[in-house]
């Protein structure tokens, strides 16, 4: 495996697999442009060499072939405008003789942006005959959709197959994900601090088992911890609770006594009479909710507790929010844990911040250029986590 800063690209065809799986709204305007902008380094070193850049992604999930709500199409004003007014050129199909024509007759300096790969149900079956046409269009795979790595899909892992070891590798930010996701997992500095919220524990269950190997803390915040609550006797009136997961709750608790893992569960809740953003709301002690209310965020006490723990951290991973941050009156839990986040990382602590709402939370709260890494991909970085390989990662490394 070739290292994507130490090659020139000058005069090669470059096929990188990046993620612009972006929101477009009815006017296939993108609302939501963070994806493409993480790829601009790497398309841009490619240009800068003299290379040609041919990018291939996936938009969404096209059913039936080709459509027009899924072109990657409507991408290219705004990439040609990330790259600074760099020519795009668009292939309407991703293999086939237009592709392949455009692509041979591309010049140093232009982009080159493919169909949307999965108007091809080879894409997503890993069909080794799909993935061979689509590496004839390039000299080099480039890898750089961390978002799609957990995936052995056609373009982010089978086509590796099809380049020698010299002549595949990992772009820049898929480099920045592995060596980030890395750090935490491998070579931690502690206190290692997990910062696990979000609604489910069955969502998270995996991830918990696998950090009770490697953090020292472990904060849980979201509607997942009132699972853990009840599982220890508490009332948590009509907060969110999953039943068949009480015993997995308890299961969890004891075995971090036993690994000396200190499991932080909040001491209070903002508590609501209704899901409603315009509720009546409370505090109580998060083990004694009245009946007819519902724990929504984690309570000034928590924040207070959660904060002082994450301080004293030199290691922190965060993956969900503390409660409903998405309704004012309840995003106070998760905007502290994110002050508090990076005001550890500014005295020189380690922050990775990982998964769609932890992500959406500090981008929304103006913290994202003060942690250390903001991953990209939200299902990838948790199967990472879990302990999985990914084929996507896999794929460049074998």
């Amino acid at each position: 495996m070739s290292r994507f800063s130490d090659t020139n690209f000058k005069g090669k065809k470059v096929l990188i697999r990046v993620d612009f799986n972006v929101p477009l709204n009815d006017k296939f305007e993108i609302t939501d442009d963070t994806r493409m902008r993480a790829a601009v380094p790497t398309i841009k070193k490619i240009i800068d060499d003299g290379g040609c850049p041919i990018l291939m992604s996936h938009l969404g999930r096209p059913k039936e072939g080709p459509t027009e709500k899924y072109s990657l199409k409507h991408l290219i004003p705004h990439l040609s405008e990330l790259l600074g007014g760099t020519t795009v050129l668009f292939a309407n199909d991703c293999v086939g003789e237009q592709a392949f024509l455009t692509a041979s007759m591309m010049r140093p300096g232009e982009v080159l942006l493919l169909e949307n790969l999965r108007f091809h149900k080879e894409e997503e079956k890993g069909d080794e005959g799909f993935a061979k046409k689509l590496s004839g269009l390039g000299d080099i795979w480039v890898n750089d959709a961390f978002g799609t790595a957990h995936r052995a899909h056609a373009s982010t892992a089978v086509i590796a197959k099809f380049f020698t070891k010299e002549n595949r590798m990992f772009g820049l930010l898929m480099e920045g994900e592995v060596s980030s996701a890395e750090k935490v997992l491998h070579s931690a500095e502690k206190p290692f601090t997990a910062i696990i919220g979000g609604a489910k524990v069955s969502d998270k269950i995996l991830i918990i088992e696998n950090l009770l190997e490697k953090a020292t803390d472990i904060i849980i915040g979201g509607g997942m911890a009132y699972t853990f609550m009840k599982a220890q006797g508490g009332n948590i009136g009509k907060s969110l609770c999953e039943e068949d997961r009480l015993e997995t709750a308890s299961e969890i608790l004891k075995k971090a006594d036993e690994k000396k893992v200190c499991i932080h569960l909040p001491a209070d809740s903002t508590i609501a009479d209704k899901f409603d953003a315009g509720a009546e709301t409370s505090t109580a002690p998060s083990n004694n909710i009245p009946a007819d209310w519902m724990g929504l965020d984690i309570g000034p006490n928590a924040c207070e507790q959660f904060c002082n723990v994450i301080r004293n951290s030199k290691t922190i991973l965060w993956n969900g929010p503390m409660g409903v941050f998405e309704m004012k009156k309840f995003q106070h839990g998760t905007k502290a844990i994110a002050e508090a986040v990076a005001a550890a990382t500014q005295n020189g602590s380690f922050s990775l911040v990982g998964g769609g709402d932890s992500v959406a939370a500090v981008n929304q709260f103006g913290f994202a250029d003060k942690v250390s890494y903001v991953s990209t991909g939200g299902g990838a970085m948790l199967e990472y986590f879990e302990g999985k390989q990914l084929p996507g990662i896999a794929a460049v490394k074998s």
